[in-house]
């Protein structure tokens, strides 16, 4: 009877057949190393923070006069209330160390290189959905670093010429930040934004299974259909899983269990690393929840120093390294908006690091230096020499991306192979 109802069902709605080609018998390319679980560790904590979030506002109040005191009752009252709390507050840096990884990766393996334009492009979507959805989770608290991080934020937007004094008080919802620019933030960040995240999330999957994934070597599994000739097809054999589009080389496993069983043993070190800090230091020492904002917002009294989560540091360095206030936001804008034109500012013909030249691989990691480095600037209070150092480091950051349109296009590469398994 079973059986009978499951084929039932696979013929009006088949589950089975689309989760055989885009999970269980997907052609992942064999060679996948370490770098490839932070996409499915991405997921993981994506699921954590949409339930933890979902038990957590059953408890949260969004209202000036409200808000910090659900929290703290939260904490104290509800049962298991702080691990819930933890969780999510873990879990939003967590999810930004594995998309910065995740991202890293994409950028030592070329993974945003023809035909992966789109895919990166969603990714870069689902980055800046993240950063909106984080900066809004973190007003909700209405701590002191809530309020004034808000203020700082949003005041950016003064600095757009003609529309920008209009678009803060439309973004605050009021004339300065209060309980009504609370409400509409809980609003985005409980049901918009996650929608948005979520919608790019599958987008972004789709557009992977349909180009296939990239590996450390960045040799193609996937041919046009008719484009190898009978000696080839010999030569290298084709896999029985095809597409009506694209013969499979068998250089690919399929995604169960093989890259499966190597994602678990991620998640396993993962889980108690996240664990460990969830229970022993869930504010590591301010840079995941900070001391000022266990004291309720005051309009009142500023914070001695003001600074973004660790998260945004780097961009914040960036916002402050120019001196013009429009210049800063143009410039922090143009950080991203850099990233997201990767695929056409590297003129490469080659994907992976592995077989490119030297002068890419040092460009490579010092871009990874500069932007930690950025971090640690953006995130500590201002001195006259950090200034400085933001400055240099912001022309270095920028100058990764001059530096690699210049010399991908006629870049000296190493030969790539032709096949994994060669």
């Amino acid at each position: 009877m079973l059986k009978n109802l499951m084929e039932w069902v696979e013929y009006r709605l088949p589950i089975m057949r689309v989760a055989n080609q885009h999970a269980i018998q997907y052609p992942a390319p064999r060679n996948m190393n370490i770098w490839y679980m932070f996409g499915f560790l991405a997921t993981i904590v994506l699921v954590n923070q949409i339930v933890t979030g979902v038990w957590l506002t059953m408890s949260y109040t969004p209202t000036a006069e409200e808000a910090f005191a659900s929290v703290e009752y939260i904490m104290r009252d509800v049962e298991y209330g702080y691990i819930l709390r933890y969780m999510h507050s873990t879990g939003a840096s967590a999810f930004f160390i594995v998309i910065y990884l995740h991202m890293f990766r994409g950028m030592i393996y070329g993974s945003y290189q023809k035909p992966r334009e789109l895919l990166w492009l969603f990714g870069m979507f689902i980055y800046l959905a993240l950063m909106a959805e984080a900066f809004m989770g973190y007003v909700l608290p209405w701590g002191q670093m809530s309020y004034w991080g808000a203020q700082v934020i949003v005041s950016l937007f003064s600095a757009i010429p003609v529309i920008g004094p209009d678009l803060v008080i439309w973004i605050q919802g009021d004339y300065v930040i209060s309980g009504a620019t609370l409400n509409r933030f809980f609003a985005l960040h409980v049901i918009a934004l996650p929608l948005v995240i979520v919608i790019l999330v599958f987008l972004h999957i789709v557009a992977l299974h349909e180009v296939g994934s990239n590996n450390p070597d960045g040799t193609n599994v996937k041919r046009k259909k008719g484009s190898l000739s009978e000696e080839e097809k010999t030569k290298y054999k084709i896999h029985e899983y095809y597409t009506d589009k694209y013969d499979i080389l068998d250089d690919i496993v399929p995604f169960f269990p093989h890259i499966v069983l190597k994602d678990l043993v991620g998640f396993a070190v993962f889980l108690l690393v996240f664990c460990y800090i969830m229970f022993f230091i869930p504010e590591m020492g301010g840079y995941f929840l900070e001391a000022p904002n266990f004291e309720i917002a005051n309009p009142l009294k500023t914070p001695e120093h003001i600074f973004p989560v660790w998260y945004f540091t780097p961009f914040y360095a960036i916002l402050k390294a120019v001196p013009h206030k429009l210049g800063g936001v143009i410039a922090m804008f143009s950080a991203i908006i850099c990233l997201a034109l990767l695929p056409w500012i590297d003129r490469g013909k080659v994907k992976s690091w592995r077989y490119r030249c030297g002068l890419h691989t040092w460009n490579l990691l010092t871009f990874a230096a500069v932007f930690i480095f950025l971090g640690y600037l953006g995130g500590t209070p201002q001195e006259a020499w950090k200034i400085t150092a933001s400055q240099i480091a912001t022309i270095m950051y920028f100058g990764f991306f001059v530096l690699l349109f210049l010399y991908s296009k006629n870049e000296r590469t190493h030969p790539v192979p032709t096949r994994i398994t060669e």
